[in-house]
């Protein structure tokens, strides 16, 4: 009996030890993002050198370390040699009035839709838990460029001399003389002023960007980049009136990104 007794907690021992199963939280392959997500999407705020940006960026997610994606996006860009500045000029009060902040010597802003594909492409995996993520992140496309004409209120004498008004004009040849003397210059009109008047000029554009992402494998995206982007036109821009204009606009750029996977 004590032998029977003896086996019986033998074999109690032998399956405690071996019957025991350790359960381990399921390993994700971090290699293929894919596991997780297949998609995401961002918004996308880009100040650069001679203006800003907001765009919406689509993206498939095909690895962890490679997305491929459609960026859209609408900004402004400003000629290198045009700056705001004030003007003072009597009123006919004993008072001195400032005008508003103008840009002297512009005949049209600039306005750029632009549409592109690209390729984001992460080269470290410190994301994975949390970390940072560091790539390259770079786009080429089509884009259009809108010229809306500037405008300015310019004081004006009525034909008898002794009497003046204000009056809402845009450069002309005409008015050149008027358009370009600060002294007649009040002050600059309503930026929605001459969107009836826009113009299109076809064009290319691309970037490339280092890019820094705060847990690339999160569902939400927060991330950075730094690069250098280039507009390219099939003409010359007429941003300024007395400056020369270029076809091509190189501009250095910070992008913010705030979104989310799927």
């Amino acid at each position: 009996m004590k032998h029977i007794l003896g086996a019986f907690l033998l074999f109690l021992a032998w399956v405690s030890v071996n019957g025991q199963t350790i359960v381990q939280p399921k390993q994700l392959d971090y290699s293929s993002v894919g596991v997780l997500y297949s998609k995401e999407r961002s918004f996308d705020f880009r100040p650069h050198t001679n203006g800003m940006a907001l765009g919406v960026h689509f993206g498939k997610i095909k690895t962890y370390y490679k997305t491929l994606y459609h960026q859209f996006d609408l900004g402004f860009v400003r000629h290198p040699k045009e700056y705001r500045q004030t003007v003072s000029f009597n009123s006919g009060s004993p008072f001195t009035r400032s005008t508003g902040s103008f840009t002297y010597g512009k005949q049209n802003d600039l306005i750029i839709f632009r549409g592109g594909v690209g390729k984001k492409y992460y080269y470290s995996d410190k994301a994975k838990r949390k970390g940072v993520a560091v790539g390259i992140d770079y786009e080429v496309g089509p884009s259009i460029g809108m010229l809306k004409p500037y405008y300015l209120e310019l004081s004006r004498i009525k034909e008898n001399g002794f009497s003046d008004y204000i009056s809402t004009e845009r450069y002309t040849e005409e008015n050149a003389d008027v358009f370009l003397d600060e002294t007649r210059i009040i002050g600059p009109a309503s930026f929605f002023k001459g969107f009836g008047q826009v113009t299109f000029i076809p064009g290319l554009h691309g970037r490339l960007g280092a890019h820094f992402s705060l847990g690339a494998f999160d569902e939400y995206i927060k991330a950075f980049e730094i690069g250098v982007m280039v507009d390219a036109f099939f003409e010359r821009v007429p941003i300024m009136i007395i400056e020369n204009n270029s076809p091509v606009f190189i501009n250095g750029y910070l992008s913010f990104q705030i979104g989310k996977r799927q």
